[in-house]
């Protein structure tokens, strides 16, 4: 399932991790804690078509933006999908800082020796010094 991969590549960086998704989840699919702290909410939006699927837009995002902070705590707030999102829902995302994970991106980080953080700009600082190796 999708949410399980997402949640294994965020343990797989470090954090501490956890499947909410499913009926009553408060549009937070995992929730996780990085290594510096930060509270991350993610939604994940599998498509089965991938690119070629319909693309996610504003009204998930504003689902997200309704939850994440309010109900999960989260310090960074993401929807991820394999597959593309809606032309509105870009600007929408960055003016409700909700970082929006597509198809390219979501490889680049499953693929590469990166963690989601070191992919994405506009992060709130860390909570607490990160663990040092």
């Amino acid at each position: 399932m999708f949410e399980f991969a997402i949640r294994d590549l965020m343990r797989r960086d470090g954090c501490t991790a956890e499947r909410l998704g499913g009926a009553g989840d408060n549009a937070c699919d995992v929730r996780a804690v990085d290594p510096a702290g930060r509270v991350w909410a993610i939604q994940c939006k599998h498509r089965r078509d991938g690119e070629r699927g319909s693309a996610v837009g504003v009204g998930v995002l504003q689902q997200v933006n309704g939850t994440a902070r309010q109900i999960h705590g989260a310090d960074i707030a993401v929807v991820l999908t394999n597959g593309r999102f809606s032309s509105k829902a870009t600007p929408w995302g960055r003016q409700h800082r909700i970082h929006l994970v597509d198809r390219h991106l979501l490889s680049q980080w499953a693929a590469g020796p990166h963690p989601l953080w070191a992919l994405l700009d506009r992060l709130p600082p860390a909570h607490r010094p990160p663990k040092l190796p």
